[in-house]
């Protein structure tokens, strides 16, 4: 099969095109031929700093983690799928297992669901990852109808799906934005936007929460920003994260009484621990777009494997918005 491998890692990784060996099915798997996948930020990590990350594959290394496609054969345990199903999910691209930027590969039957209906191969590419991540970011965070939430970063991969799920639970949505562009995107979205350029944490809290706080913060920008995060958080408040790679002064949040939930979403494939809950998640995800309140934020520009640098370098631009995908 045609694969998309990485021979070194750091800042000379170049992606080359390579027929490699078709994957084998263990107990458990199943083979789905791959319609796309999508780049995360953790993808570009992983390129870029290669072993200096625990998880990242040995080289020549196939990447990726995401993917949409349609399984063609199911080992002799698995019961759950059938071959022709349209699956989604995120499965490798770590450790020893292999990625999606590849014409096929054997996945973990627990790591997948069944597609939504009523999107596209794309689409459904673009959403394990980050809505795995925002899902388990507001369950932990014990999101209820009502709650004021603040998300950090509206339009990003994890933001603009966390806005979505948290309007689906019932809750009263904000999220920081920068521009024009992106306020109408979480207007439609049915949240409020905050020009974080524009306003002060204190300012944006008055106006909007009278001064208490949010009940739930999820901070999707991490490093400083989760200072701003605490500041943001009402009393005995819930804040959620997936970028805590840092030092930080947690003064705040212990005189504001918060809980805090980091979302590490990779565990399950790291470990092999409660794979199942991923595959759950994503069928719960499922009936959430089939019932039309969740959209998949894609960015504009299109990507094929021939040109996999390229998709990887526009979401390290910063100027992507929404996922950035891969078709096959």
């Amino acid at each position: 099969m045609k694969a998309i491998t990485i021979n070194q890692y750091g800042e000379n990784a170049t992606f080359e095109s390579r027929e490699v060996e078709m994957p084998t099915l263990k107990s458990g798997q199943v083979l789905i031929k791959i319609s796309a996948s999508s780049v995360n930020t953790v993808d570009t990590m992983i390129r870029n700093m290669g072993n200096d990350l625990p998880f990242s594959p040995a080289t020549p290394a196939i990447l990726g983690m995401d993917f949409a496609g349609t399984i063609e054969q199911i080992g002799f345990d698995v019961t759950k799928f059938s071959v022709g199903d349209e699956v989604y999910g995120c499965v490798g691209g770590l450790g020893d297992l292999q990625g999606t930027l590849a014409e096929y590969v054997a996945a973990d039957s627990k790591l997948i669901a069944l597609k939504p209906k009523n999107i596209t191969m794309k689409e459904a590419a673009a959403l394990p990852l980050v809505g795995i991540t925002a899902y388990e970011g507001l369950i932990r965070a014990n999101v209820k109808s009502g709650q004021k939430v603040l998300v950090h970063g509206g339009t990003g991969g994890v933001g603009h799906v966390a806005v979505q799920l948290a309007k689906h639970f019932g809750a009263d949505v904000y999220t920081t934005i920068s521009s024009e562009k992106q306020a109408e995107i979480v207007k439609s979205y049915g949240a409020k936007s905050i020009n974080y350029k524009s306003e002060s944490v204190e300012e944006y809290v008055k106006k909007h929460t009278n001064g208490e706080g949010f009940d739930i913060v999820y901070d999707t920008v991490g490093g400083e920003n989760m200072l701003k995060s605490f500041e943001a958080a009402a009393l005995n408040g819930q804040v959620a994260t997936t970028v805590s790679l840092c030092e930080i002064d947690l003064s705040t949040m212990h005189f504001k009484g918060l809980s805090l939930h980091v979302v590490f979403m990779l565990i399950p494939m790291l470990h092999n621990f409660k794979r199942e809950q991923h595959g759950e998640i994503l069928s719960n995800i499922t009936k959430i777009v089939e019932a039309g309140n969740l959209i998949p934020l894609l960015d504009e520009q299109q990507f094929t494997l021939n040109n996999v640098g390229m998709a990887y370098a526009r979401l390290e631009s910063k100027n992507a918005i929404g996922k950035v995908v891969v078709e096959n």
